[in-house]
């Protein structure tokens, strides 16, 4: 009897231990969750998400500032989308013209000769008073500039833009958009304004122009 009291004693023993010794291997969170587990939850967190095909879901953060900028002014947007069509093909920044002003449809009546538009075409001295400014001019070696044709030339307000940087040693290009009138001289003023800029040929698009047009055109200038 002794002898089976002793070997019950020793089993019972044997099977605490080896409860204690399973028991700290694996300690548990108050919601049940086991350590193990959290700490591959928390390397997973600590590792960038990516998308299915591998690239990483990170903001993409530009890691050198373009040389070339797309500067337009659109009172009707028909100017914006060529725009943003040749700055995404190009890589370059955009930046938009905006008039403290905004110009309304009763502005931009062109059969009135009494309408905001029609007195600062004839205002050879009007300059309408742009909102904002171009943060660092000096980091574009090109500039392409878009605007629609009023009477046959741009804009006063471009104007307004080109006067208020130093364009020496840049390269510029005009770009336009219009129901039916052609280029011509329309950047005739701007260019007259800029001293010790090379100018190269403008173009002029219709609204609808398609993004490979648009890129024809400025592939087109080979510039360096």
């Amino acid at each position: 009897m002794k002898m089976k009291k002793i070997v019950t004693i020793l089993l019972a023993t044997a099977m605490l231990l080896s409860l204690a010794a399973c028991g700290g291997g694996n300690k548990t969170a108050e919601n049940g969750t086991s350590t193990e587990s959290l700490q591959e939850t928390t390397e997973e967190s600590k590792t960038p998400k990516s998308n299915p095909d591998g690239s990483s879901s990170e903001p993409y953060k530009e890691s050198e500032k373009s040389n070339i900028l797309v500067a337009y002014f659109s009172a009707t947007k028909n100017t914006e989308g060529i725009a943003r069509k040749l700055a995404d093909g190009l890589g370059a920044d955009l930046y938009e013209i905006v008039p403290k002003q905004p110009y309304t449809d009763e502005d931009l009546d062109y059969g009135n000769s009494k309408s905001r538009a029609s007195v600062e075409n004839d205002d050879p001295d009007a300059r309408p008073p742009i909102s904002g400014s171009v943060e660092n001019m000096k980091q574009y070696d090109v500039v392409f500039i878009g605007y629609p044709i009023w009477w046959g030339k741009a804009p006063k307000i471009m104007s307004t833009f080109i006067e208020s940087y130093d364009f020496s040693g840049k390269t510029l290009a005009a770009f336009c958009t219009s129901a039916s009138s052609g280029f011509g001289s329309s950047d005739s003023a701007l260019r007259s304004s800029t001293g010790g800029a090379v100018w190269l040929d403008g173009h002029r698009f219709a609204a609808d122009a398609s993004a490979d047009d648009v890129l024809a055109w400025a592939n087109g200038l080979e510039i360096n």
